[in-house]
């Protein structure tokens, strides 16, 4: 038995991630050549090519490094009987709770229209309004938004929370001055951000998306951007990624666009994360965070 460590990984990513599970886990044989994952029964990945955990017959458990899972569960080639693990980092967790309060203070203080001001050397200040009179709506009840949450309320706003079961969303929209976005994305939540649902928004109302590219159609963000309707979009995810340099949300003026950097796998803590649940797996006890497939995630 082994542990295969395979995914799509930056220039020295892999083998930080390797030393680190070697140094969680003395005990394990953990492989990284396709040709020495023949007996390996856990799969550690990181956002694998479809396809890539074919041919390993005594493959028991497959372990995120992601906390999204929607490609693993697209990839016909992994045996639906087959349990997968998702991520879940508490430091990625208080990374993007930081990521949402940056976000929520720029749009609540007028930041980022000062800053499209200091592209015309124009001096203009806003009225302050106060965080009470702010709220914001965080879609998600998962670790992720519950952190999130946390923070927006430990900072003084008005904070309220929606999920997937909780009944139609629509009414909840008119109620927020900024929407954020940290739900899974799946067959219901696809294209959850479209015509309807950002006209549901309050008008000057502000979105922002943490969580996938194709929770929102980008055709209808833009035309309510035009419009007026949404006051400004800040963007983490897309469709495809990188951004097509010609895509209009590099140069609309009331986007901000982030590199999918809003939280980052911390691979220090992480690491603790997947050894535990490999400890768990060999002891024969529950392994943590498995992905519900018929909730898809």
């Amino acid at each position: 038995m082994s542990v295969y460590l395979t995914g799509r990984f930056d220039a020295g990513e892999r083998d930080e991630w390797l030393a680190l599970l070697r140094a969680e886990l003395p005990g394990e044989t953990i492989v990284v050549d396709r040709g020495d994952a023949a007996g390996a029964d856990i799969a550690i990945v990181a956002n694998p090519p479809s396809g890539a955990l074919q041919g390993l017959p005594r493959l028991k458990l497959i372990q995120s490094l992601w906390a999204g899972v929607e490609k693993l569960l697209a990839d016909d080639s992994i045996p639906a009987e087959l349990p997968i693990a998702r991520m879940v980092d508490p430091a990625m967790n208080e990374a993007m709770a930081e990521t949402a309060l940056w976000a929520v203070l720029a749009l609540q203080r007028d930041f980022f229209d000062y800053q499209r001001q200091q592209a015309l050397a124009h001096w203009q200040p806003h009225p302050q309004r106060r965080a009470d009179e702010f709220p914001v709506l965080v879609l998600g009840r998962g670790q992720m938004g519950s952190a999130v949450a946390r923070r927006l309320a430990a900072n003084g706003f008005p904070v309220s929370s929606w999920g997937s079961r909780d009944g139609v969303l629509l009414p909840r929209l008119s109620g927020a001055a900024v929407v954020i976005n940290l739900l899974p994305l799946t067959p219901a939540t696809r294209g959850l951000f479209n015509a309807t649902t950002l006209a549901a928004m309050r008008a000057g109302a502000s979105l922002v998306n943490l969580a996938r590219g194709g929770h929102v159609v980008d055709a209808d963000l833009l035309a309510a951007l035009d419009a007026g309707h949404v006051r400004h979009a800040v963007l983490d995810v897309f469709h495809e990624e990188p951004l097509p340099a010609q895509h209009r949300y590099w140069s609309h003026p009331r986007v901000t666009v982030l590199p999918h950097v809003a939280a980052a796998t911390d691979a220090r803590s992480a690491a603790a994360v997947v050894a535990a649940n490999v400890r768990r797996f060999r002891a024969g006890q529950p392994v943590e965070h498995l992905v519900d497939r018929g909730r898809g995630y």
